[in-house]
């Protein structure tokens, strides 16, 4: 079918597509409980006449099967579309007539993912005389946090039928260099891994007068912070992509006390294993010498959470000459750079071939896009149909 013809057949979806991300706006959850976002997709799901299996993650994760009816020989392609569903403990302060009202927010613009393939699945379903094989809709909880794709993946979700390709896609303004109206990917590293620590140096606290007599920890930890950067900076060749974030600090509760404890936490983003398992090595060197040095306890741990995102050579190249075909090679860019963010979309690459896309649609608002997990954070509700039609052309292409 021609791209012309394809694409009026598609235009149709954009009014429903808004009107879906409207609503899903208004109510957004948290984490891997998404009960009332669960029953409203798994409502327009069944109302589309389509069988939804909806055991993944205690319920709040859904998966859709629609099988190609296309004429020629079988197919055992099997095409994995995800989204993610969740929210952000933000307060909204958009202004926006559809804003939430339950004190959390669709600050990333999951909202819109989940709209963007509520649409494709009822064009597919719609149209299966234009594939072959079988396209898998997942539905996924938990993005933000504590991810949602490792136990989905788990649970079975890329199986019976086994997924062969995963493609997935984020809205907004992830990579600046990346002018608005634009599909942007890259081969290899996408996304930074991310994994979290917690430190809690124990101490002994005393008056704030006789400082000989305590085992403060105040200055073990300002010691402590200093030193975790130095792993990057006299560690690490500076060319190489490293993050090293102390995010949380809390510790004392009065001028004139010394605490008995201070706790740490932050977050490490690298573009591998090897080094992440050495910046965890030279944190734990780190620790056990400021225990020596200030004669104090320090608890650490470090969590390995999502790992490097990176997309598949063959998969990113075929979606990205499938999308230059049909929304021409204007639209489409290469991001030079991996990003520092993560996603946990990295689990499914790490079992079939995968890739993953950014769409810069942001929308400013007080005159400026305010940037993501911000309380201002909104989207270009009219370039919502490019994610629509690359995934329906990066779909049609790999089951042809």
């Amino acid at each position: 079918m021609p791209s012309e013809e394809l694409f009026e057949k598609i235009d149709q979806y954009e009014n429903k597509i808004i009107e879906w991300r409207r609503t899903l706006h208004q109510f957004p959850e948290l984490g891997l409980e998404l009960p009332q976002t669960v029953a409203y997709v798994r409502s327009q799901l069944v109302e589309m006449g389509l069988s939804v299996q909806d055991h993944y993650v205690n319920g709040n994760g859904l998966a859709v099967v629609i099988e190609g009816t296309r004429e020629g020989s079988p197919c055992d392609r099997v095409m994995g579309l995800r989204t993610d569903m969740d929210g952000l403990p933000i307060q909204e302060e958009t202004g926006l007539p559809f804003a939430s009202k339950n004190g959390n927010m669709h600050a990333c613009g999951h909202d819109g993912h989940t709209a963007n393939l509520l649409g494709v699945a009822w064009y597919l379903s719609q149209n299966t005389h234009l594939f072959r094989g079988k396209v898998k809709l997942i539905f996924q909880p938990g993005e933000e946090y504590p991810g949602g794709a490792e136990p989905m993946i788990q649970e079975g979700v890329l199986k019976d039928p086994d997924v062969t390709r995963v493609l997935g896609f984020h809205i907004g303004h992830l990579d600046k260099e990346i002018p608005p109206g634009h599909i942007s990917y890259r081969v290899g590293p996408m996304m930074a891994s991310m994994d979290r620590f917690r430190i809690t140096i124990k101490g002994s606290g005393f008056h704030a007068g006789y400082p000989e007599s305590s085992k403060d920890p105040i200055p073990v930890a300002a010691e402590l912070i200093t030193a975790f950067q130095t792993i990057k900076s006299r560690n690490i060749k500076a060319s190489e992509p490293v993050v090293i974030s102390v995010t949380h600090i809390e510790g004392g509760f009065n001028q004139n006390i010394i605490p008995d404890q201070v706790f740490i936490e932050g977050t490490v983003r690298t573009l591998n294993d090897t080094m992440r398992s050495f910046i965890h090595g030279r944190m734990e060197k780190i620790i056990q010498g400021l225990e020596v040095a200030y004669d104090v306890q320090i608890s650490f741990s470090y969590d390995y959470k999502y790992p490097v995102l990176i997309n598949d050579e063959v998969a990113t190249k075929e979606t990205v000459q499938a999308l230059k075909a049909g929304l021409g090679s204007g639209l489409i860019m290469a991001s030079k750079d991996a990003l520092m963010g993560a996603e946990d979309f990295a689990y499914y690459g790490k079992e079939v071939p995968a890739s993953f896309l950014f769409l810069a649609n942001p929308r400013s608002i007080d005159g400026h896009f305010h940037g993501h997990h911000s309380s201002k954070f909104d989207i270009d509700e009219s370039k919502l149909i490019l994610a629509f039609k690359a995934f329906i052309l990066a779909t049609l292409d790999y089951l042809q």
